[in-house]
């Protein structure tokens, strides 16, 4: 299976251009797509997953048109935005059972046995009667994470799904889209360095409405072999630095700031050259189109 994503442009009504010729090929396993707030992540999630068309260019997932035939793709997906809503007065349970419902699961001891093992996967199954507006933040993108895995779907996109997840429930999610990941198309929109380079066989970030890098996470941390030098520094003179040099990223330690910074040759300064990690390769790569900011 492979999600197809060609020459794909989308503009606003207010003149914002979120989607600037967007080119991706997505095939089995974990995407991880990184970019800061404003990048188009979440665009181009709402454009794969029909929620809104492209200007220009093509979606293409498993033989389906997309923007052809969106109830096709609808029929195959699992959804979980950044922000849902759900209806307050009715339980966990029981709205699930109606989403695997319309999801075509018309067997209803098929369709119990489903709901209940999913709310076990997402540890909410001891509290499935009540109603969801009494469900704390994290258990909301809890019930968030079962609607969209309910109906095995093919194509799975989420967008910031840990938001609200302690570290516990965090580990958890992501155990359980690692297993779904073996056979199925999973895109982790996230701004969360780490989660990508930890569970993501293939990345890409975008920036600006821009693919500025796409590859292993791996292949993408060599192309700065060489290239990322570190120095700590005083508050006084970041400023200085920043001027002078070209700061990919800074980290507040002992009431002192270390900075790393992106450069072709040895710098002076009192610079030393470090492995880079897939930071400092994100950090570099957005660098040139915005600016940073320093602690």
């Amino acid at each position: 299976m492979i999600l197809e994503i060609k020459n794909l442009s989308k503009t606003y009504s207010n003149g914002v251009k979120a989607l600037n010729d967007i080119n991706l090929s997505i095939g089995t396993g974990m995407f991880g797509l990184l970019g800061p707030n404003g990048a188009g992540k979440s665009s181009l999630m709402r454009t794969i997953a029909t929620l809104q068309t492209a200007d220009s260019g093509t979606i293409t997932f498993d033989g389906i048109d997309v923007q052809q035939n969106p109830q096709a793709l609808r029929e195959v997906l699992g959804y979980l935005p950044q922000e849902f809503g759900v209806y307050p007065r009715i339980s966990a349970e029981m709205l699930l059972d109606h989403l695997a419902a319309l999801k075509g699961i018309d067997n209803k001891k098929e369709r119990k046995e489903l709901v209940e093992a999913m709310l076990q996967r997402v540890n909410l199954f001891k509290v499935r009667s009540k109603y969801l507006s009494t469900y704390s933040g994290g258990m909301k993108q809890r019930f968030g994470i079962a609607q969209a895995l309910i109906g095995n779907p093919k194509l799975i996109i989420v967008d910031e799904p840990t938001a609200g997840l302690d570290p516990a429930e965090r580990n958890r999610f992501y155990n359980l889209l690692s297993e779904l990941g073996e056979n199925t198309v999973v895109i982790l929109s996230t701004h969360i360095v780490e989660d990508v380079s930890t569970l993501c066989s293939d990345m890409a970030v975008i920036c600006l409405g821009e693919v500025m890098e796409h590859g292993h996470p791996l292949e993408v941390v060599k192309k700065m072999e060489g290239k990322a030098w570190r120095k700590t520094v005083s508050r006084n003179e970041v400023e200085q630095y920043r001027n002078e040099f070209r700061v990919i990223a800074s980290h507040l330690r002992a009431g002192k700031i270390l900075l790393h910074i992106y450069a072709e040759t040895d710098p002076g300064n009192g610079f030393e050259r470090i492995s880079p990690n897939l930071e400092d390769a994100y950090f570099s790569t957005i660098s040139s189109k915005v600016d940073l900011v320093t602690i």
